[in-house]
């Protein structure tokens, strides 16, 4: 028996998050009443549906209806309802582009600028989020990442840490990324793009690989950026990070930066504190 409440942020995708869990097998709820939470837990909680699982969407109206949202958690909890809560985050550039992207109204903006909604709901929802078991930060997040996250968490049952970090190669020549929190430039290395044999190839063949890892260079400093990385990630997850972008650049971002990128993924994919994907931003151009 799992009882999950999803709520977050508006435009961070709570109910697309739902619509997940509902293929996955659980029996989902969004926007329920708040007079009507407590009895949707007791029938979840019921000897008769003891073995299903169970997902309650609430979000930022919920709460300002609720007007304590604190006491409905602890009436929940002293009713021996046990729950886990899921809240669903992302950056205000991405809500914002997200918002205008599909035209809607923020449920707090009252017909004025978006940006004013997102931070008003932000400091009504700061109660959930300090209460959440699970932040997902979907900023970077592809449909596909998603549903792996909370296939993850919610059908496999394995133990989530809330960083998630992305590892981004690109071109300096088409510009830094802008949510990049850290930057590491490789435009040192020996670049395969003057090599005939090589130019049309992309970090991801192994001809290129072998071509940039042979200089010593290229492995001392991946001897120098894991140890950073090592140093640095346990100090962003006890400061309660939830979202982290490393991008690692070179001229054209299809060589050097793919090879180093792939290199720290697969270094970083061997640990367990937190997910991790990769992007290849500019590999194709």
């Amino acid at each position: 028996m799992r009882f999950v409440i999803v709520t977050g942020m508006s435009g961070a995708g709570k109910s697309t998050a739902l619509k997940m869990m509902e293929d996955m097998g659980y029996f989902c709820v969004d926007n329920l009443p708040v007079p009507l939470v407590e009895k949707f837990a007791e029938l979840a909680f019921s000897q008769a549906q003891e073995n299903k699982r169970f997902a309650l969407g609430m979000d930022v109206r919920s709460v300002i209806e609720q007007g304590d949202m604190a006491r409905l958690l602890e009436t929940l909890s002293a009713n021996g309802y046990s729950y886990e809560m899921l809240y669903m985050e992302a950056s205000d550039q991405t809500l914002i582009k997200r918002y205008k992207e599909t035209r809607r109204n923020h449920p707090l903006s009252r017909g004025g600028r978006i940006d004013t909604g997102i931070q008003a709901e932000r400091k009504i929802m700061s109660i959930l989020k300090q209460k959440a078991d699970y932040i997902m930060d979907t900023s970077q997040l592809l449909t596909r990442d998603l549903r792996a996250e909370l296939d993850k968490i919610f059908v496999q049952q394995q133990e989530y840490k809330n960083l998630f970090i992305t590892v981004l190669s690109f071109g300096f020549k088409y510009g830094i990324p802008s949510d990049s929190d850290l930057v590491f430039d490789v435009r040192f290395l020996p670049n395969p793009y003057y090599v005939d044999s090589l130019k049309q190839k992309t970090g991801n063949d192994p001809e290129v690989q072998e071509y940039v890892m042979a200089s010593g260079t290229a492995g001392q400093f991946m001897t120098k950026l894991t140890d950073l990385v090592d140093f640095l990630i346990p100090n962003y997850i006890a400061e309660g990070k939830n979202q982290l972008v490393i991008a690692i650049g070179c001229t054209g971002g299809r060589h050097r930066s793919v090879t180093l990128a792939n290199r720290l993924c697969e270094y970083m994919s061997k640990k367990k504190e937190y997910g991790i994907k990769i992007e290849h931003r500019d590999i194709a151009r």
